[in-house]
């Protein structure tokens, strides 16, 4: 049976999680059984900057991060679960990538 993989990735761990209770919510009332969702690394990207606007003065830093927060949830590639996971309002913050697996 062919399989949908659904990949999930924010910066807002919080908007994330809702999402996938979402979709959660709508493989338990089509009865489907959902695989996931598995927690990818998190990625950190880091910046640092001298505090100074010019550049020299004195040895002083700013330093910032940030973390994109990854999840991976499989489902099995169904009509009743698929067109209500598509119709999903999702925040701007998460992006969503939906693939066809074998």
């Amino acid at each position: 049976m062919a399989k949908v993989r659904i990949k999930l990735s924010s910066i807002e761990i919080e908007n994330l999680n809702s999402v996938i209770e979402m979709i959660k919510e709508i493989t338990t009332r089509a009865g489907v059984v959902m695989r996931g969702p598995v927690p990818l690394p998190t990625r950190r990207m880091k910046v640092t900057t001298r505090k100074s606007p010019c550049g020299n003065g004195t040895a002083t830093f700013d330093r910032f991060e940030m973390r994109v927060h990854r999840r991976v949830l499989d489902i099995p590639a169904e009509e009743r679960v698929l067109h209500p996971i598509m119709k999903l309002q999702i925040p701007r913050s998460v992006q969503i990538k939906i693939e066809m697996k074998e």
